[in-house]
């Protein structure tokens, strides 16, 4: 089983007490997140830190909590389906659940180094 949290650790899979098939997955499915993007935002979300949680079990069925900026985002509806659609395209990803959530509630120290370079923050 794998599970990463976003906010708590931003440890590479690797290091994380993974297998090595378990720590290779998990690098692909984040870097399928990276290539998701708030079309206002030119950032990724999982860089924006909206990606609370990771999940994969040992069947390779996958997890998804993530929430957005605000919880009037023009793109709440699409969002999650957008993050599914990544999730799918690893290969090995048998299933997959994307919740969004509200808690805690997202704020911009949530975003990653590389973010809030590109954002000039």
């Amino acid at each position: 089983m794998i599970d990463l949290v976003r906010f708590a650790t931003d440890e590479p899979a690797a290091q994380a007490g993974m297998t090595p098939p378990q720590h290779r997955l998990t690098d692909s499915l984040i870097e399928a997140l990276r290539e998701v993007y708030d079309p206002e935002i030119p950032v990724n979300i999982y860089d924006l830190g909206l990606i609370y949680r990771l999940h994969v079990n040992s069947a390779n069925v996958v997890e998804v909590d993530m929430t957005l900026t605000a919880p009037n985002c023009p793109v709440a509806e699409a969002m999650p389906e957008m993050v599914r659609e990544a999730i799918f395209g690893v290969d090995g990803v048998i299933d997959c659940q994307v919740n969004l959530v509200w808690d805690p509630p997202w704020d911009p120290s949530m975003m990653s180094e590389d973010a809030r370079l590109a954002l000039d923050m």
